[in-house]
């Protein structure tokens, strides 16, 4: 039986990838006649990727395989690849690492279809393999149905530079000429969404996930490894260099301002939160080709993006050399935290007594629960866990309503375990400081539902006396915090507890419960120690 309303091609691109381009091509398939034809494209694979298509195509008429004969170096051609073969009414993209949840197009096609839109939008997460803990993407947006009438009445829609979560009726991209950038070109995804939202389409939003990308992850680590060399940098420039040009050549003036404001509240943040563990030669290059971008932004550009990654861009074009990286990536990451020194002119607060010209404007605008503050944690374990937390004031801002009554702190499994662990503590003045010590029971921790070792997160809020409430901070980890500890614990005996800094320099804890997971550490720890002598000797 075949749908004889309108129907959608999925277009799956692969380059060597035989594990995961399955389940990509059969979440397609499973959506139901909605889709009447999936086309897979090969980008010249070397492994089994082949293999597991034409299997899929021998039991799946809807299904057609796309072979290079070479290597694209890139997405984007096989994406246009798929657009040229497809039939379709609408097209939909997917990568091999993705999957589209149950009921994605039919949700996408049926506001499609009602509202009469040529671009459809939905919800992408990122799945953490093996955890399944989601990460949204971009969620402030696309919180509810809405249609948007136009893109430069919502230049919002500039931070979702994604292609994978969207519907495109083939017409409208075909009457525009509306490809991807051919070839060896990185982030083909943002120069394509210039291009769409440069024809000012109508475009309707629904709040379903319609995209699931997976991503192996392990705990503790990043979800952004800091593995990208300095011509993902480079990339990542040009490619917006190049959406601000489609703007600019398109007369959209205000989606090419809003272009450049979104580098800064975006990508600019995302790569200074990895500058302190990188290599100086590294940090050189990054920062020289920072300065030289962010030179050709007007100050009205600069002025619009939020108050921390105006900052930053202010730093950076200050001096030709890397400096203050460790303070510049804490108030980069989320939550943001602006780290003393808290240097001051007559004109107001600057960023430090050897930078006096950048002045942190905006700062006394900012309310209250948006504050960048800096919370100093130090961990003290044993029978009894306790958090001792040191909220820095940040140029009185604190002691103008009295400091916070009261902190509430959550310890939450870095996969998504439930439930977290939240416990609250009185906050108290001492000589204009204010300070919290905060019980953490680890055996809660534990019982919470831990399997095996486990990464936690600390987060942090405020209250104050008017029942302000801070958006979650992430406590600052001290040296004399960090240690290793076994601590009782009623359902498994014993667990051992680490805390310790992650790479944006916050506090976090790794729980490993019972007596095997005390023992595997305890056994790591002492084969470095006899490594440690044996090199000595």
């Amino acid at each position: 039986m075949r749908m004889t309303g309108p129907g959608v091609c999925v277009v799956v691109t692969a380059r060597d990838d035989a594990e995961s381009v399955g389940a990509a091509v059969r979440s397609a398939l499973a959506q139901g006649l909605a889709v009447t034809e999936v086309v897979a494209v090969d980008d010249a694979s070397r492994d089994r990727t082949p293999d597991v298509l034409d299997a899929l195509a021998a039991r799946e008429p809807r299904l057609r395989v796309v072979r290079r004969a070479e290597n694209s170096g890139g997405r984007g051609t096989p994406r246009n690849d798929g657009v040229a073969v497809a039939t379709a009414e609408y097209v939909m993209f997917l990568d091999s690492d993705g999957v589209l949840p149950d009921g994605a197009v039919r949700a996408l096609l049926t506001a499609a279809e009602t509202h009469g839109t040529p671009v459809t939008v939905g919800v992408a997460v990122r799945r953490e393999l093996p955890g399944g803990r989601e990460v949204r993407w971009q969620p402030a947006l696309y919180r509810e149905a809405a249609v948007l009438a136009s893109p430069e009445d919502h230049p919002e829609l500039l931070r979702d530079t994604l292609c994978v979560n969207k519907l495109y009726r083939r017409a409208f991209l075909d009457r525009h000429r509306l490809r991807c950038p051919e070839g060896t070109f990185a982030y083909e995804d943002f120069v394509f969404t210039a291009r769409v939202l440069a024809a000012g389409p109508p475009i309707a939003v629904v709040p379903d996930t319609v995209c699931v990308r997976r991503a192996r992850r392990e705990a503790g680590e990043p979800v952004a490894p800091a593995r990208r060399d300095i011509g993902d940098w480079a990339a990542r420039v040009a490619a917006h260099r190049q959406a601000v040009d489609v703007f600019t050549a398109a007369r959209r003036p205000l989606l090419a301002a809003a272009c450049r404001t979104k580098f800064l509240d975006d990508d600019l943040c995302l790569y200074v939160r990895e500058l302190p563990g990188r290599d100086p030669a590294y940090q050189r290059a990054w920062w020289r080709l920072a300065r030289a971008y962010l030179a050709s932004f007007t100050d009205a550009e600069r002025a619009a993006a939020a108050a921390p990654a105006r900052w930053i861009a202010a730093v950076v074009l200050a001096g030709d050399a890397p400096r203050d990286l460790a303070r510049l990536a804490q108030l980069a990451a989320d939550p943001a935290r602006l780290a003393p020194p808290y240097a001051r002119t007559s004109a107001g607060p600057v960023w430090s007594d050897g930078l006096r010209d950048v002045r942190l404007d905006g700062l006394g605008q900012l309310p209250l629960q948006a504050l960048p503050l800096t919370v100093d944690g130090t961990l003290f374990t044993g029978r009894h866990g306790r958090l001792r937390l040191r909220i820095r004031d940040l140029y009185g801002r604190l002691a103008a309503v009295g400091g916070p009554v009261a902190v509430e702190v959550d310890v939450i499994a870095r996969d998504g375990a439930e439930p977290a662990v939240t416990t609250t503590a009185t906050a108290y003045d001492e000589c204009g400081r204010w300070r919290a010590s905060v019980p953490l029971d680890v055996g809660r921790l534990a019982a919470a539902g831990c399997r095996g070792t486990q990464t936690w997160d600390v987060r942090v809020r405020l209250r104050y006396a008017d029942g302000t409430v801070t958006a979650p901070l992430a406590p600052r980890a001290q040296d004399s915090g960090l240690r290793r500890t076994v601590t009782p614990c009623g359902r498994y005996g014993v667990a051992l507890i680490q805390a310790y800094r992650t790479a944006g320099g916050s506090l976090a804890l790794r729980l490993a419960p019972g007596a095997r997971g005390a023992f595997d550490v305890a056994l790591r720890r002492l084969r470095s120690r006899s490594r440690t002598t044996a090199s000595a000797v």
